[in-house]
C-alpha cells in the first residue's frame, strides 16, 4: 500500500533564518540604504527637521533627528507610508566624491549644522556623499544599495522613538531617534516580530516583578537593583554553587572594599583607561579634587587582589594562587544605556584572580575554562561560542609591550585550540590591559550576550612589580588570569529568568514545592510536611489564603513553582501527597517519606523530580 500523503499531521514550518547586519553584506546594504530613506521621508513630511547620524544596528536601523515636535506613533505610521512612496519611486542610489569645501558648501547651503560637524570629524579623502535620486542627500561611507526599488516595503518596520543626546552628552541637544527594522522578505520580517512579541513575554523586567525577585526604585537611582527575599535566595544560591565548585578546584575566598584610593587606580592604568565609566572621585576639599587625590568607588576587583598577593612575597611553592571573591563594582553607565539587570551601575563579579608562574599559566587557563563549561553545563546554557577577543594593533588604548600581548593571545589561541573549542577572533575586543577568552551565549529567541571570560595578563604583574621567588632562587614575575564564569551575576540572572522563561531548574528554583490544603483542616498536615522538607533542605511553604483549590493552582503555575503537592482528607489519612509538577505533570499520590527522597535526589542531581 503506498504511503499516506495526505496526512492530517501538521508540517513543521523550516525555521526562518534571521542573520545579524554585521553577517550579511546584503542586509547591511539594505538597512542602510533605508535608514536614508526614512530620513528623506522624515524631511519631506516635517521640513524644519535635521538630520543627524543614521547607522545600521544588528537588528535593523536608526536615524537621530532635531526636531521642534516630539514624534508620536502616528507619525511613524505616516512615515512609513511615505518610506513606501519613495521606494517605489525607483530612485537610483548615487555615490558622489567631493573636496572637503565643496561638502562643506553644499552643507551651509542647505543649513544643516550638524552636518558640519559631522564632516569635521571624517578625517579621511575625498568625501563621499550618497544620493537618494536627484532629491535628497547625506554624508555617508555606504555601503548601499543601488537603487531603492531594491527594498522591499513590506519587510520594513519603524519600531520607536527614544530621546537622545547629540554625541550621548547631557550638556547638548536633545535629539529624537527613530529606531527601524528592515529585511530581506517579509517572512524574515514576520519572524522577527514574532520573536520580539515572544521576547516581551519573556522579558525578565516582567517576569522578575512577577516572580517577586527584584525591584528598581527612583529614589535609590536608576541601575541600582534592590534584591526582594526570593531575589536574595536565588543569588545566594548561585554563589552557593559555584563556591562550592571553586573550593574543590582549590580557590581561596577573599573580601575586598567598596572604594579604594584613586592612587591604586592610576597604577592600574583603570583612571587613564577607563576614567568615563567611573563614578566621580570622592575628595575632601576643591584643591584635593583638582590634585585627583582621594577615593573613588571601584569598577573592578583586581587592584585589591594585587594587594592581597603582594602583601608578602611569595614563593613558587605558593603558586598558582586562587583568589576569588563575589566582588560589587561600580560603573557610571549612561542613563539611556541602562536596561533591567542586564545593564546596571551596581553588580556583583564572580570574580577570581589566579597568580602562575609562565609555565603553570596553560594548564591553569585550561582549568578555568573546564570550570567555565561546568558552570553553563549546570545552567542547562548550552548554545553558546568562543571570542578570541585581541587587541586592535592599530589603537593607541592597549597598555604593555607587543611581547606581552603576543604572548598573552598565543596562550589563549593554544588553550582553545588544545580543547577542540569552536573559536572566531575578535579584533579590539580586548581589556585594556589583556586579551581575553569570552563566551557568547545565544538564548531561546538567537539573542546574543557575552557571559563567561578569561583573560591572560602580563601588564597588572609589571605596573604593580609583582615578583615570586623562583626555583632557583632568583625573583620572578607571575602572570595574573583574570576570570568570572557567570560574569555579572545580576546579568547572568536577567539572561536566566528570559532563556527559562521564568521557569527556575529545581536546584534553583527559590521556592522548590507549595503545598495547597484543599480546605482549613488539612493546614496543620500541610504545614507539619513543610517542617520535614525545610529540615532535610528542601525549600517549601503552604499556601495559607484559603482560596479555592483552583485558585491556588493558578498562583503557583503563575509563579512557576516547579512541584505543587495538593492535599485533600485522603492524602492527609494516608500521609500522602497528590503531586503535580511542571516538567512531568500529575504524578498522582505518593507517601511522604518517598516525595521528600525523590525531592532530595533531584535536587542533588541538578535534575527535574
Amino acid at each position: 500500500m503506498p504511503p499516506n500523503t495526505n496526512s492530517n499531521q501538521p508540517e513543521q514550518q523550516e525555521k526562518v533564518f534571521l542573520p545579524r547586519t554585521s553577517e550579511s553584506e546584503q542586509l547591511k546594504k539594505i538597512r542602510h540604504t533605508t535608514s536614508h530613506v526614512m530620513a528623506m521621508a522624515v524631511q519631506k513630511l516635517f521640513p524644519e527637521t535635521q538630520v543627524t547620524i543614521g547607522p545600521w544596528v544588528e537588528q535593523g536601523f536608526y536615524y537621530d533627528f532635531d526636531n521642534p515636535k516630539p514624534f508620536t506613533d502616528k507619525d511613524l505610521k505616516v512615515i512609513q507610508k511615505e518610506m513606501a512612496k519613495i521606494i517605489n519611486c525607483k530612485l537610483p542610489v548615487v555615490r558622489e566624491e567631493v573636496s572637503r569645501e565643496e561638502a562643506e558648501k553644499r552643507i551651509r547651503e542647505i543649513n544643516e549644522p550638524y552636518k558640519l560637524e559631522i564632516l569635521t570629524n571624517i578625517k579621511q579623502e575625498p568625501i563621499t556623499i550618497y544620493h537618494l535620486g536627484n532629491q535628497w542627500w547625506d554624508l555617508c561611507a555606504g555601503p548601499h544599495l543601488e537603487n531603492t526599488s531594491e527594498i522591499d516595503p513590506k519587510a520594513i518596520a519603524l519600531e520607536s522613538v527614544a530621546g537622545v543626546y547629540w554625541h550621548g552628552d547631557e550638556t547638548k541637544a536633545q535629539l529624537q531617534r527613530i529606531y527601524g527594522t528592515a529585511w530581506e522578505n517579509p517572512e524574515q520580517l514576520a519572524e522577527y516580530k514574532h520573536r520580539k512579541e515572544e521576547a516581551i513575554k519573556r522579558d525578565h523586567r516582567k517576569l522578575g516583578k512577577q516572580l517577586g525577585l527584584f525591584l528598581f526604585a527612583d529614589i535609590v537611582g536608576p541601575g541600582l537593583p534592590l534584591w526582594t527575599p526570593k531575589g536574595t535566595l536565588l543569588l545566594s544560591l548561585l554563589e552557593e554553587f559555584l563556591n562550592k565548585e571553586q573550593l574543590k578546584r582549590g580557590y581561596l575566598q577573599v573580601k575586598t572594599p567598596h572604594i579604594g584610593r584613586i592612587d591604586l587606580f592610576k597604577t592600574s592604568g583603570h583612571w587613564q583607561q577607563y576614567k568615563e565609566d567611573m563614578f566621580p572621585l570622592m575628595s575632601e576639599n576643591t584643591n584635593a579634587n583638582l590634585d585627583e587625590e582621594g577615593f573613588v568607588l571601584k569598577p573592578m576587583n583586581c587592584p585589591f587582589h594585587i594587594q592581597i598577593y603582594k602583601n608578602e612575597l611569595r614563593s613558587y611553592r605558593e603558586l598558582p594562587m586562587r583568589l576569588t571573591e563575589f566582588g560589587t563594582v561600580y560603573r557610571y553607565e549612561q542613563s539611556g544605556e541602562l536596561g533591567g539587570l542586564t545593564r546596571v551601575r551596581g553588580f556583583t563579579v564572580d570574580d577570581s584572580h589566579l597568580f602562575v608562574t609562565p609555565e603553570q599559566l596553560d594548564a591553569e587557563f585550561i582549568n578555568v575554562v573546564d570550570l567555565i563549561l561546568f558552570v553553563f553545563k549546570r545552567l542547562q546554557l548550552n548554545n553558546f561560542k568562543a571570542r578570541l577577543s585581541f587587541r586592535d594593533p592599530n589603537s593607541n588604548t592597549y597598555i604593555g609591550s607587543d611581547e606581552s600581548w603576543e604572548k598573552s593571545q598565543s596562550a589563549i589561541r593554544r588553550a582553545v585550540e588544545h580543547l577542540g573549542i569552536n573559536y572566531f577572533e575578535g579584533i579590539g575586543e580586548a581589556a585594556f590591559y589583556g586579551p581575553k577568552l569570552d563566551f557568547i551565549f545565544q538564548d531561546a529567541l538567537e539573542r546574543e550576550w557575552q557571559l563567561g571570560t578569561v583573560q591572560v595578563d602580563y601588564n597588572l604583574p609589571e605596573r604593580f612589580n609583582l615578583e615570586y621567588v623562583a626555583e632557583d632562587g632568583t625573583r620572578k614575575r607571575p602572570v595574573m588570569i583574570h576570570r568570572a564564569p557567570f560574569g555579572s551575576l545580576e546579568r547572568l540572572i536577567g539572561i536566566l529568568i528570559e532563556e527559562y522563561a521564568g521557569d527556575f531548574p529545581l536546584w534553583l528554583a527559590p521556592v522548590q514545592i507549595r503545598l495547597l490544603p484543599v480546605t482549613e483542616q488539612q493546614l496543620d498536615f500541610a504545614i507539619m510536611v513543610v517542617e520535614k522538607m525545610i529540615k532535610t533542605g528542601i525549600r517549601a511553604e503552604v499556601d495559607k489564603s484559603g482560596g479555592r483549590l483552583g485558585k491556588l493552582i493558578r498562583n503557583a503555575e503563575k509563579e512557576k513553582i516547579p512541584i505543587m503537592a495538593i492535599i485533600g482528607a485522603k492524602e492527609v489519612e494516608k500521609n500522602n501527597l497528590s503531586i503535580r509538577t511542571r516538567a512531568s505533570g500529575d504524578l498522582g499520590t505518593i507517601a511522604v517519606p518517598e516525595v521528600l527522597e525523590k525531592i532530595k535526589s533531584a535536587i542533588n542531581q541538578f535534575d527535574s523530580y
